[in-house]
């Protein structure tokens, strides 16, 4: 099977596998999850369907648990070596990519895949967007337009939040961001309380620009045991965010508490328009300037085609 799939790749970093060769290393692994689960787990516009979970997630959970073991056991290994007490660390998973590349729901499938594993039922979701910082420091800084860009996040909060997880601390409190509204939700924390796994779903996860705490520049992804970039072409990516922003505006965004409320009376060209507008002047330039060029820090690569669908992995080689 390596062989197979890594034909004509030789001085790559990564082991090339096409959709089919990578369903195979599902090997006997079970599908727990059934049709009932697909709702809750499918983003806006996604047709997300069990056999790309078992052909595409089911191998990853499965790659994901071993990894998780082994971990676990050279956790182990050191508190034996050190002498001191056995200290339980999560292991964190970080997922990048742009924005309406489905990301959010890569992140929930694996957490829901990686919870019914019996080594580690306890698996936290967490998202970047509750370190976005409010809406009232983006306007001081004039960064409204630039929201989802490196500098509109608590970068500091950010590394500070996994470095307490990562340390093994009993409860650890993110803060809470509010699609509805588009801001974060004063006053409200998301706990986490010493999981097995963290998933650490965001923009710019992947990032090593400078972040000078102190003396030291640390990066959200030095805490990470396994990165995971969700990819598609640019094109592609971009019909997915405008048909996402004109399902939104003929359903959530009439919510009376919506910050995009605004958008409601817009004809469906005025809207196609406007997110044109705004791909052109936001997401599309922290994706080429920002996202893209991180992503072959990962360990894994899952490439969409046009129809959301995975249809290549690559897969970093050891």
């Amino acid at each position: 099977m390596r062989v197979a799939a890594n034909r004509g790749y030789e001085n790559s970093r990564y082991i090339h596998f096409s959709r089919e060769e990578w369903a195979e290393l599902r090997a006997a692994t079970p599908l727990v999850l059934g049709e009932e689960d697909l709702a809750d787990l499918r983003g806006i516009n996604e047709k997300l369907s069990l056999e790309e979970i078992a052909s595409i997630y089911l191998p990853l959970s499965r790659l994901l648990n071993l990894y998780v073991a082994a971990a676990q056991s050279l956790y182990k290994v050191t508190d034996t070596f050190l002498g001191s007490p056995a200290t339980k660390v999560p292991y964190i998973i970080g997922i990048g990519g742009s924005v309406a590349v489905g990301k959010s729901t890569t992140a929930r499938i694996l957490q829901a895949l990686l919870s019914r594993w019996p080594d580690h039922p306890r698996v936290d979701l967490v998202t970047t967007d509750g370190f976005l910082h409010p809406n009232r420091v983006l306007e001081e800084r004039g960064l409204m337009r630039r929201k989802g860009f490196p500098e509109s996040y608590d970068q500091r909060r950010l590394v500070r939040f996994l470095a307490d997880v990562k340390s093994g601390r009993d409860e650890v409190a993110a803060p809470v961001y509010s699609h509805l509204t588009y801001d974060i939700i004063p006053d409200e924390r998301r706990v986490v309380k010493q999981p097995d796994i963290v998933i650490l779903e965001g923009l710019n996860v992947l990032q090593s620009g400078d972040l000078c705490l102190g003396k030291q520049s640390t990066f959200v992804s030095d805490f990470f045991d396994f990165s995971i970039y969700v990819d598609a072409d640019v094109r592609d990516i971009e019909r997915w965010y405008v048909d996402r922003f004109l399902t939104f505006k003929n359903t959530v965004f009439k919510d009376e508490n919506s910050y995009f409320r605004r958008y409601v009376d817009f004809t469906d060209e005025e809207a196609i328009r406007e997110a044109e507008g705004i791909w052109g002047e936001i997401n599309g330039p922290n994706l080429r300037e920002n996202i893209l060029p991180t992503r072959e820090r990962a360990q894994l690569i899952l490439e969409k085609s046009s129809r959301h669908e995975v249809k290549k992995v690559r897969l970093r080689k050891i």
